[in-house]
């Protein structure tokens, strides 16, 4: 017999099926028009950075965080830009917490390859995360040519990030059980890095969660928790600075505020603090944990989203 949580899994996932059916068609297909951003002051940047610094690196989604909980407390949509732009926050956080590791990585590739050593350990690693990143910058800018109202497509509505989070979960926990977590961060070559960059184009879905996503293939490729968030995190510096730069861009080149400069820098400031304390509790915590409360996280959020719209509780925009 199955053990108890994986027949609590299998129950939820029935349930949760069972309730996607039930909530009309038109409320997952239809959105109300996309809200314009709102001004955001200093209070809830610092907010908002701290929501994006928690949920970043963890396998939960950021991106529906920062879009659902500014509704729920009444802010409004703080804008694709916003949130795009205190990512770059996290990557701060990241180079400062693994600076180490990558200079590493750069300095033995560069040496490995004037030695023409082609085998060098850096030297593939730096090659997996190379071509990890292609897949999601690839898709990135072909949805941006050929769907250049992405961000305001139902694929962005809080319905569609409930199913992206349920389904998630499901396959989390999928990888979960039936991952082999039988090899480590050092065993690690080029094909590893491009399946997970593959993975890391899901992220494109909002809701789904680029670490989410990355750790999911991780565990189902054999590799251990801890090593997977590693990579995951290393994999995520190239994709999230490419992210962040070219809305900031945008920003710019669109004009904004004296106010609207000093809450994205309090909002990018917040997040960085926080980034950092999520990177060094999770590698902790899978060191000697597993990912279930994630699974359950994941699940609950979605199907909470879900009630909500279906309750009119929460518009699905």
């Amino acid at each position: 017999m199955a053990p108890a949580k994986y027949r609590i899994l299998a129950l939820c996932s029935a349930v949760t099926a069972s309730a996607v059916m039930a909530i009309p068609v038109k409320v997952l297909s239809q959105t109300t028009p996309e809200p314009t951003a709102t001004q955001l002051n200093i209070f809830q940047a610092i907010i908002l950075g701290i929501v994006q610094g928690l949920t970043e690196f963890l396998p939960i989604s950021s991106t529906a965080h920062l879009k659902v909980i500014p509704v729920l407390l009444g802010w409004g949509d703080p804008g694709v830009a916003f949130t795009a732009v205190i990512q770059l926050g996290s990557i701060a956080a990241v180079l400062w917490y693994f600076w180490g590791d990558i200079t590493q990585i750069i300095m033995g590739a560069f040496t490995a390859i004037r030695q023409k050593n082609y085998k060098s350990y850096d030297l593939r690693l730096a090659v997996g995360i190379a071509l990890g990143t292609l897949p999601i910058v690839f898709f990135g800018l072909l949805i941006k040519i050929l769907v250049p109202d992405f961000d305001k497509s139902p694929v962005r509505s809080l319905g569609a990030i409930a199913i992206a989070s349920i389904v998630m979960s499901l396959l989390l926990g999928l990888a979960e059980k039936l991952g082999k977590r039988q090899r480590n961060f050092e065993q690690l070559n080029i094909i590893d890095g491009v399946l997970m960059g593959l993975a890391q184009t899901l992220a494109l879905i909002p809701g789904v969660s680029r670490s989410g996503s990355t750790l999911t293939a991780g565990l189902f490729m054999g590799l251990e928790r801890g090593a997977a968030a590693r990579f995951s995190f290393l994999l995520g510096i190239p994709a999230i600075t490419l992210a962040g730069l070219v809305e900031l861009k945008d920003v710019i080149g669109a004009g904004i505020s004296n106010d609207g400069i000093v809450t994205m820098v309090v909002g990018v400031i917040s997040a960085a603090i926080f980034s950092y304390l999520a990177i060094a509790w999770l590698l902790r915590f899978l060191q000697t944990q597993n990912t279930w409360i994630f699974v359950w996280y994941r699940l609950a959020f979605g199907i909470a989203i879900l009630s909500a719209i279906a309750t009119n509780l929460l518009p699905n925009s």
